[in-house]
Order: C-alpha cells, then structure tokens, then sequence
C-alpha cells in the first residue's frame, strides 16, 4: 500500500467521524451509542423495538458502561492469548488465518482459484475461499490495492464480507469505533443481560447488535470487540463457563438469576431475596425465555442464551464411482471431474457422481452413463459397490454409494473431454477435493479384489477411522504449534 498504516487509519476515523457527525448520532466518550435506523420505517421500526423490551435487559446508564469496559480490558491485557491475526491485523482479521501460503492480497489475487481450492480443501465452507481471492482481486484491481476501512464500505464493497466481519476489520485494522457480535459476543451478551429469547430472531439479534455498540469502547474499538469474543471463547464457554474468572460477573444477570433460585431452591430465607427482576408493566418481554421453558437449575448461567432448534439437513443420495486405469502410462491414473462453478462445493474436484433414490433402484445404470460420458466405454461387469460413505454438509445430509471400477488389460484413455483429469494417488492426495471425496476414496482403498458388498469391513463407519490432515489444516497446524507449545498452563491455555 502507498499510504503508511498509521496514515490511513487516521483517514479512515476522518472518515467515520465525519460520516457518524453528519448523521448525528456520533458516539460520546463516555459512551458509543447506536447508529439510527435511515427514513421513518427504521424510526418507527427502533421505537417498536425498545417498547417491547423491559429496561431490565439493558444498560441503563454510563457508570454501568463503563465498568464494564474497564473491567472487560484489564482483564484481555492480562490475559488475552498470542494469536497470529493480533500481529498481522488485517490480513489475518479478514482471512481468519487460511491464506498463510499468499503473505500479501496481491499474491492472493494473483494466485488461481485452482490453488486456493487446494490449500482450503478439508476446512469446509468452502465457498469462503473462493470469496477472499474475489475480494483480494477486487481490492488489487478495482480499489487500487486499499483495504475499505468502515464498516459500511468493506461489507458493500467486499464479496463475502458481512456485517461481522467488516465490523471486525473497521475495528481491530483501522480503529473504527462499531460493535461486532459474533456466536461468542451473542452468548457473553444474553447471559450479562439476562436474555433467554432466541437470539436467532430479528428483534433479539437487532438488540444485541445496538447492546454491542453501546458497549464498545471508543478509545479501544478493536480491542474492546476482541476481548469480548475472548471471554466469550475462554471463560463464558457453552456448557462449563468459568463464571469465578469472569471480569464482568458483577454486572452478569445471569450470574443474579443463578443465586437467586438457588435461595429459593435451599428455602433458606423465608422470602425471596432482595433482586432486580424483569418486570415489564404490561404483556411478555420480548427478551425473555417464553414462558413455556422453566428455568433449569442443573444448567445455571447456562439456561442463556436460548438452544436454538435448527431444521435438520435434507437427505440426499448420490452413487459414485472410482475408476482407476491400472495399466495407464506412467503408473496407475484415477479419473476426476470438475463440479459447477455455483452451488455445493463449487469449482472441487470429485469422482464421477450422479445423484440417484435412496432405494437402490437405477444406481448402477446411471452411474454407468456417467462413466461413458467422462471416460468412453466401460466394462459394466467390473463395477463393483463397495459400501456407503454418509457426510453431513451445513444443510445437506449425503449418502454417498460407493462403487469401484478397475480398467485392466484395456487401451488407456488417452482423450479426456474438459473438466476431466486422471491423477496418480499421490497426486489425488493433494488435490483439491472434498473432504467427503477423501472418505470416498479411503472405501476403495480399504476393499481388496472380490469383497463382498456386504462384508463387515465395509460396514465399517468412516468418520470413525483415522484421518490424514488436509494440507491447509496442515499448515494451520504448524504456524500454531509454536504458540501452543510455549503458552503457560493457565487462562490463556485453555481450549477455544
């Protein structure tokens, strides 16, 4: 970049303080407060918003705020962990710490999508790879090389980037003063205030996006954004937070409702202790758990925030077929082809595959023609299944059938249409390709010549064998090793 880091973060709060004083809503020092919804739908939309919400919820005044942040900062100052991405701000910010093989964004744009596809093989997600080198060659050839550096711009003007991660990037990269929430920030925040809706509605989420922004310390933005997720990873964890190390535990309702049904419970006192409740003066609050779920005392500050119930994956059945050439030139070749360029695992390398009915009916014809269309005639005799691989995509539920086919004593192939490769097992291994391919593969390995379909080892639950890393989880692994290796045994070490 032309510009110095230290120049274009004071452009960029030039910027935002610009921006935030023309709609007058710029935050104090004492207090950030929230960005005003534009028009009168957003106004009416905010007033119906905080009608329905009971003050018990919410930080009623500056002192409480203040607090908070002090408390939440000198707690990471002595006890946040050494991660790459607090070094290397806005690469590793946006990156998440993938792309460790490009060192610069021009080296990302600059590298093909064939390559990243390679390196985020096994992580999932993987349409996520494929947005940071768009976004990397936006930035390179639209943007002329410069990071957008508000919240606003880097999520309108970035593929992939939403409201977290661009708040992320404004915040820790160039000072921006906004509030992130991630599933860290939602679980530190329901349990502070004590809400048990479902943090996954739009009334909830709006709220706990308006409670970040009233928190976030103006002088430490990204700071202030990373110390929350920190204790939301470390201390304020899922199903055993470690509420006695908490910074903010005497301003955690959570933490009050805890002792107070505990009072109740032991029937020690004759009334009920002196402790703020919600009670809003008419109707539901609408951040409260409904009423239909009691509070549970084995759980304790865990009863927030509420289990959200997700649909489960849709079922789907695909056959798929190794085909190997064993006498090929050069050594023994096995056949890939190239997913769409949209849709489930986009642009991935897979073996031959068609999706058929659960029932069995018409696999073996229809996968037979897909073999033909990729690879010329094929022995249909030879075609042998091998067991069943079942892998669990974010939505998707996919049973894989698993067939093989040896070509042997047969003219090799030598013509393959596009979006065809045959590779070598060495060279399948580094291949940009699903992990679901990698389980596929480990079936046919794992069968020698005339197996029955219905043998034990094919029965055999794939998730349950030893896997090898991908090369990027590889990677990953050996920059974080070092940190690892060299942390005390203390709050800092504790398992994300």
């Amino acid at each position: 970049m032309k510009k110095s880091r230290a120049a274009m973060r004071s452009c960029c709060r030039k910027q935002a303080s610009s921006k935030e004083g023309r709609k007058k809503h710029a935050p104090s020092s004492s207090q950030a407060k929230p960005s005003a919804p534009d028009g009168l739908a957003g106004r009416l939309e905010e007033v119906v918003l905080q009608a329905s919400v009971s003050p018990y919820h919410l930080f009623r005044d500056t002192a409480e705020v203040t607090v908070f942040r002090e408390s939440l900062l000198s707690w990471y100052n002595r006890e946040k962990r050494d991660l790459p991405w607090r070094r290397q701000k806005v690469r590793w910010t946006w990156t998440g710490g993938r792309m460790l093989k490009w060192p610069t964004l021009q080296d990302l744009a600059s590298a093909s999508l064939e390559e990243v596809n390679q390196l985020w093989a096994g992580l999932g997600y993987y349409s996520r790879g494929r947005r940071l080198q768009e976004g990397a060659r936006k930035v390179v050839e639209e943007l002329g090389g410069h990071m957008p550096c508000t919240a606003d711009t880097l999520q309108r003007l970035l593929p992939g980037v939403g409201r977290y991660t661009a708040g992320a990037i404004a915040s820790i990269a160039f000072g921006q003063i906004t509030g992130v929430v991630d599933g860290n920030v939602v679980r530190v925040l329901c349990r502070v205030r004590a809400i048990g809706a479902d943090p996954s509605s739009t009334l909830v989420s709006q709220q706990l996006w308006s409670l970040a922004q009233q928190l976030v310390d103006p002088a430490r933005p990204g700071d202030f954004n990373q110390a929350a997720m920190e204790l939301g990873a470390t201390v304020c964890t899922p199903q055993h937070p470690l509420c006695s190390q908490c910074p903010v535990q005497s301003l955690c309702r959570a933490r009050q409702r805890v002792e107070r049904e505990q009072l109740l419970a032991s029937q020690s006192l004759p009334g009920s202790p002196d402790m703020e409740e919600c009670a809003p003066n008419t109707g539901q609050c609408q951040l409260c758990a409904p009423p239909t779920e009691p509070w549970d005392l084995t759980l304790g500050v865990a009863n927030f925030p509420k289990k959200v119930s997700r649909r489960p994956p849709r079922e789907e059945c695909s056959a798929t077929c190794v085909l190997e050439q064993l006498g090929a030139h050069g050594g023994a070749r096995i056949l890939l082809v190239q997913r769409p360029n949209s849709g489930l695992l986009a642009g991935l390398w897979e073996f031959p595959s068609v999706a058929v009915e659960p029932s069995g009916q018409c696999q073996r014809k229809a996968l037979l023609q897909e073999l033909q269309s990729w690879a010329g005639p094929v022995p249909a005799t030879r075609l042998r299944h091998l067991g069943q691989v079942v892998h669990t995509f974010s939505h998707i539920k996919l049973t894989y059938q698993v067939f093989g086919l040896a070509l042997e004593g047969q003219t090799p192939v030598t013509i393959t249409p596009p979006g065809a490769r045959w590779l070598t097992r060495e060279e399948f291994r580094t291949a940009a390709v699903s992990t679901a391919m990698k389980k596929v593969f480990r079936v046919y390995e794992g069968q020698q010549p005339g197996t029955c379909k219905g043998s034990k080892r094919s029965q055999v639950s794939i998730s349950s064998r030893r896997k090898k890393p991908s090369p990027g989880q590889q990677l990953l692994d050996n920059f974080f090793r070092p940190l690892i290796c060299t942390d005390p045994p203390s709050l800092n070490s504790v398992a994300q």
